[in-house]
């Protein structure tokens, strides 16, 4: 259920309409597990400017820091950034897609980059 809500808050920008057009602040938390086995979390602290595509589409651009906080590490700040898109394809399925980056905070090390893509179907 957790994982469900948080999942749709952060796909909410995606899905904004004209009148969520603007600045907005967004911190968000991603920890991770093997099995029972904690990693660690990283916490994005990003600042963003979002904005409707005609009727139907909607853009987002943040960036900022990240907080690397691994198991048993030491704590890093690092530079990342996401930016995405939603577009309604009919009045009940909609697609989403973003591209991201999260700085290493290792010298020698490079950045990571991620994408997400996925399809939402509404009753």
């Amino acid at each position: 259920m957790i994982k469900t809500t948080l999942a749709a808050l952060a796909a909410a920008p995606l899905f904004a309409g004209a009148a969520m057009a603007g600045p907005y602040v967004n911190v968000e938390a991603n920890s991770g597990w093997s099995g029972s086995n904690y990693g660690g979390t990283a916490i994005d602290n990003h600042v963003g400017y979002e904005g409707a595509l005609g009727e139907s589409a909607s853009w987002y651009v943040q960036g900022g820091a990240t907080v690397k906080l691994p198991d048993g590490g030491d704590a890093d700040w690092v530079p990342s950034g996401k930016a995405g898109l939603g577009v309604g394809l009919t009045d009940s399925l909609s697609a989403y897609g973003e591209v991201s980056f999260v700085g290493s905070g290792v010298a020698g090390v490079d950045r990571s980059y991620g994408t997400k893509a996925g399809l939402k179907y509404s009753f």
